[in-house]
Parts: C-alpha cells; sequence; structure tokens
C-alpha cells in the first residue's frame, strides 16, 4: 500500500508548478524535498500513520487542483493593501529579494561610517610614537 502513496506523492509533485523566480524558497520545492525525505526508501517505506499521510495527500491535491479557488472566487484581483498578485510575484521574486538585501547592505554600510569615530578613507590609525 506504501508504493502506491509513494507513487501518487510523485504524481503530485510532477503535477505541482515550480516558481523559478523564487530558487530554492518555492512551496514545489519545499513539496519534493519533504516528499524526499519522508520517503526515503522509496515504495518500500514503511507508514508509521497511513491516515494522516492520505489526509495530507488529499490536501495537497486539493490545493494543487484550486478547488477552493473554484469553490470561493475573488470578487477583485488585490489584497487589502490594493497590491496586485502579479505585483506580489514581482516583489517576492529573487531577483526583488538580491536588490533588497544589497541595499540593506548599502544602508548598514552608511550607518557604520556615520557612527564610527574615523571616516573609512583614514585607513589603520598609527600608533602614537613615543
Amino acid at each position: 500500500m506504501s508504493a502506491t502513496r509513494y507513487r501518487r506523492f510523485l504524481k503530485l509533485c510532477e503535477e505541482w508548478p515550480r516558481d523559478e523566480t523564487k530558487k530554492g524558497r518555492d512551496l514545489g520545492t519545499f513539496l519534493r524535498q519533504r516528499v524526499a525525505s519522508a520517503f526515503r526508501e522509496g515504495e518500500n517505506t514503511q507508514i508509521a500513520d497511513p491516515e494522516k499521510c492520505d489526509q495530507m495527500y488529499e490536501s495537497l491535491a486539493r490545493i494543487n487542483g484550486n478547488v477552493y479557488r473554484q469553490r470561493f472566487p475573488r470578487v477583485r484581483d488585490t489584497s487589502f493593501t490594493g497590491v496586485t498578485a502579479e505585483e506580489c510575484r514581482v516583489l517576492l521574486s529573487g531577483s526583488m529579494q538580491q536588490s533588497m538585501d544589497e541595499e540593506k547592505k548599502g544602508l548598514w554600510k552608511s550607518l557604520m561610517e556615520r557612527f564610527s569615530s574615523k571616516s573609512p578613507e583614514d585607513g589603520p590609525e598609527k600608533a602614537p610614537e613615543k
């Protein structure tokens, strides 16, 4: 029976979309990693709680099949903030994350320069001679 569960999870992993803009951070990649760790022995893996495993599969399959999106359609294509789904996708992309990290470094560097006792152009301070 675990062979059937394993094949069902593999099929779900194949169908689950990957978001290439979020390398290593998207739900599809996380799902694939979890299935690989849960079924380390492939079809021969013994499932401790088969009911919980089946329930998890059914939940993931409903999410992948957009069951709730079809059951509860949205009136508008924005969130409560007014940001559209495409704008959210851009904000969460890897390139945007990288530029935000660069900005943080710039802010940190400017704060360090502002609060340091000497400017970075001065170089290392020489010890006073006696």
